[in-house]
């Protein structure tokens, strides 16, 4: 029989779960059992790999302490890797004791916490070993306590060499039904390629400046998009240009949300569009590359526009109107 035990703990010498975890191997090694210790706060770089030691293991210790609230962030790393990477089948074989201790509060909580999260990953959990610990001396010297701890190792030995069936839970139904749909379906050896994958600093690093170079293409892309989408602006003005004779005015139609200026020259029978800016313009427009997409689709009129305040505009209104007469666009 083997047995993991992952400490999530800052491995203090006056950490009472390290007194408690010590008496559990002492026990259990005694009834032959081959114990393992973890330690987090030593793995810190590498715990995506720690879901494949599960492989060999018959039952797991799952071991914390309180400090302020909740169970820490490298044993909250650890499940999380679990979720991710580890082998499901072989997490529902997996009989899991917590152990928690606490000089402040929350014990309990975090103990419900672990069975809770143990469960939602479809492993066994046990009800643990957790205690409220004023004077770590006077803790470890108690006799009593030391009986406890020992009478749950012996228990947590028998529940695993009889692989004893367990009531079913609430929550693994939760995690049947409901949240099968949330997560990646992955071979025990895609999971674990990943938590390799995810542990090498230098891969993740290369990927993130893959994606950074991907972004910076589709950023190319898109500007280059924008760029055709304004000559189509001044393919369709030339296209539907119905020339006043004598009239001549200049327009200067600001593209707030693609940052350009979109200038349009009229001298009789004489058109000239481009990119740039007219601040001297006869009527300065400002609107959207949609609502100017709109208007040389002939979906709507450049009043219609200004009258419904898709279109702001300022500068001679005689001008603004005439618009419409010299580019009369087809309805797409």
């Amino acid at each position: 029989m083997k047995i993991n035990i992952y400490y999530g703990g800052r491995g203090l010498i006056e950490d009472p779960t390290l007194y408690v975890i010590g008496k559990l191997t002492e026990v259990l090694e005694e009834l032959r059992v081959e114990v393992t210790r973890y330690n987090l706060c030593e793995e810190k770089n590498s715990l995506s790999l720690l879901p494949k030691t599960l492989k060999e293991a018959d039952g797991v210790i799952l071991a914390t302490t309180v400090e302020w609230m909740g169970i820490g962030g490298l044993l909250q790393q650890f499940l999380d890797a679990c979720w991710l990477y580890g082998d499901k089948e072989k997490l529902g074989k997996l009989y899991m004791l917590p152990v928690v201790t606490t000089g402040t509060y929350g014990e309990r909580e975090a103990t419900l916490y672990l069975i809770q999260a143990w469960e939602m990953l479809g492993g066994i959990p046990l009800s643990g070993i957790s205690a409220y610990v004023e004077d770590h001396v006077d803790f470890e010297m108690n006799s009593e306590y030391a009986k406890i701890i020992e009478k749950k190792a012996e228990s947590f030995y028998r529940v695993i060499n009889q692989k004893r069936v367990m009531l079913p839970a609430s929550n693994m139904v939760l995690r049947q039904n409901l949240l099968k749909n949330n997560s990646i379906v992955l071979t025990p050896q895609e999971s674990e390629q990943l938590s390799m994958y995810v542990s090498d600093d230098e891969y993740v690093r290369k990927q993130k400046q893959d994606i950074e170079e991907l972004t910076q293409l589709y950023k190319n892309m898109l500007n280059g998009s924008d760029a055709d989408a304004g000559q189509e602006f001044i393919r369709n003005l030339k296209e539907n240009f119905h020339p006043i004779e004598e009239f001549k005015a200049s327009y200067n139609i600001i593209l707030s949300d693609v940052n350009k200026n979109l200038v349009v020259e009229v001298d009789g029978k004489h058109l000239k569009c481009y990119y740039g800016d007219k601040t001297d313009a006869d009527v300065i427009a400002k609107t959207t590359r949609d609502v100017m997409n709109k208007l040389v689709l002939g979906r709507i009129t450049f009043q219609g526009a200004f009258m419904s305040g898709e279109l702001t505009a300022k500068g001679n209104f005689k001008t603004l109107r005439n618009f419409d007469q010299i580019f009369q666009f087809n309805i797409l």
